[in-house]
């Protein structure tokens, strides 16, 4: 797997497929790693026809660390920059343009390529994401959480920070759907070996609350666009979904009943065939 090698900053990324298959990059959410998009998924996304590219965001797993020291829960750059970490891997690979699939901070990623870089992008997914930071948009914890002063978060001994990530994953679990501990355990254990940085999430979430609202200039996006979010997502409304595929001309919506704010295995299948389908819109589509 390589590192991106187009400018001073470093990206670890895996391309999965055919080289001359259609590119579609997978952006994580917050502090997420690209084994976050399990292998599983990727491959579901690879029989569709797709050469999948997923990465490591800055800050987390074996790409490049921001901050530090004083300034350990901030890495001092806003998601519109984090976002041209996607085009910084495409420039590696050579890509010109190529469809796009975003869960919730990486939505919010795909939102700002689409706005600012619309000639490299042919289709997005936004899953679970938000157009601004309107308070309509957000749970009350969700609220109170960014109105506090962020504070670095210390790095645990293993097995603490294992449980530390299954906790988070068990207090985002408010669906019907299977919660798998075992699995959730082993996946933290792989996280942590991998590539531990405690305070890549609060670097991510000082990014995120400098985020402007973009609701008005995502109604100039043009490329083909599916919005898909939880009924029961205990972080961001579904309003801020209806919104957004409304600004954005064609868009399709999907709230989808029993999910939260995890994309689920059990739904798996459904969200490759959104992704699939909406990517299937671009055919033809002017991006250049």
């Amino acid at each position: 797997m390589p590192d991106t090698t187009v400018d001073d900053v470093r990206i670890h990324f895996e391309a999965l497929g055919e080289e001359s298959a259609e590119p579609l990059v997978l952006i994580g959410g917050g502090a997420t790693q690209l084994i976050d998009w399990r292998d599983e998924f990727c491959a579901l996304l690879v029989a569709e026809g797709f050469r999948v590219i997923r990465f490591d965001h800055r800050d987390t797993g074996l790409s490049q660390r921001f901050g530090g020291g004083v300034d350990a829960v901030d890495g001092g750059y806003s998601v519109a920059e984090a976002a041209e970490d996607v085009l910084r891997v495409l420039d590696t690979l050579g890509i010109e343009s190529a469809h796009l699939a975003g869960h919730s901070m990486g939505g919010i990623m795909a939102q700002y390529l689409a706005i600012d870089h619309p000639g490299r992008v042919r289709s997005m997914a936004i899953l679970s994401a938000i157009p601004g930071l309107d308070p309509a948009y957000l749970a009350p914890s969700e609220i109170a959480a960014g109105e506090a002063d962020p504070v670095p978060f210390p790095a645990l001994p293993r097995e603490e920070a294992i449980e530390q990530f299954v906790a988070y994953q068990r207090s985002m679990h408010v669906t019907a759907y299977e919660f798998d501990e075992d699995d959730e355990r082993e996946h933290a254990a792989r996280q942590i070996d991998r590539g531990y940085e405690p305070n890549g999430f609060q670097r991510h979430g000082a990014a995120l609350r400098r985020a402007d609202d973009r609701l008005e200039r995502l109604r100039s996006v043009t490329v083909p666009t599916t919005v898909i979010h939880g009924r029961l997502d205990p972080q961001l409304r579904p309003l801020a979904a209806e919104l957004t595929a409304e600004a954005i001309p064609g868009a399709d919506l999907h709230i989808i009943e029993g999910m939260g704010h995890r994309l689920e295995r059990d739904l798996w299948p459904d969200y490759v065939a959104m992704i699939a389908g909406n990517a299937r819109r671009a055919k033809g589509h002017d991006h250049a």
